[in-house]
């Protein structure tokens, strides 16, 4: 082993033990080419690689409910980001990267980041498809380096929707947002304001339609809370 890659090998160890407590883990790495579009590091140079942060299956969940709990205004008007922020930027101080958020501009591409690092693809719900976990799972941000990165996931091999013929999760919509095999955010919003009770009461009833990684299903209350930030 060389020197560069005993140090990489360190550097993957402390962010893992760094980002556990909080039920959050490494996604996957995207080492850029020469020349290929890539976010500024702090600095203002093109960074070389980012790895992707987030979680698998309700692993949040816990820390996440607990920190809010403890903020006098319940983690403001977006307490998920504002959570991971709180979490995912002192590490990346700690370890000269820079952090970014999918909620932050300037907007990075997270979907094509984590399909490039883990070979997803997208579901009709247009939430990227795991073929562990299913669609339970989420990128909370992304680190910055100025050095080409290891991988740190393995790239699925195929797509379950691909082999899925049923297609459950398009005839579970109560509003037929899904009718066109594409996710229509502007119907299932106005479907959630009308308090369709099964939706937000017991979760997405397409998402949780789809048969792959169910072991990984969030909890109810995780459901809810999810469910409660798209009616807005």
């Amino acid at each position: 082993m060389t020197a560069a890659s005993a140090c990489d090998d360190s550097l993957l160890q402390t962010l893992r033990a760094a980002l556990e407590p909080h039920g959050l883990f490494l996604r996957g790495t995207v080492n850029f080419a020469s020349g290929e579009a890539a976010p500024q590091l702090k600095g203002g140079e093109p960074a070389a690689s980012v790895l992707l942060v987030g979680n698998i299956g309700s692993s949040l969940w816990e820390p996440f409910s607990r920190w809010r709990a403890g903020e006098p205004d319940h983690g403001g008007s977006d307490p998920l980001d504002n959570w991971s922020k709180q979490v995912i930027r002192p590490v990346a101080e700690r370890l000269g990267a820079t952090a970014y958020f999918p909620s932050d501009p300037p907007w990075q591409p997270f979907q094509r980041w984590a399909m490039d690092a883990e070979g997803l693809k997208s579901s009709p719900l247009g939430i990227l498809i795991h073929p562990h976990y299913g669609l339970w799972h989420g990128y909370r941000g992304a680190l910055g380096f100025d050095r080409p990165l290891p991988s740190t996931s393995e790239v699925a091999a195929g797509h379950p929707c691909d082999v899925c013929a049923e297609k459950p999760c398009i005839s579970a919509c109560p509003s037929s947002a899904l009718a066109f095999g594409v996710f229509d955010a502007g119907r299932c919003r106005a479907h959630l304001r009308t308090g369709a009770k099964a939706c937000l009461g017991h979760g997405c009833l397409s998402r949780d339609a789809c048969p792959v990684g169910r072991d990984h299903r969030y909890p109810i209350e995780q459901l809810r809370f999810h469910m409660a930030a798209l009616s807005l």
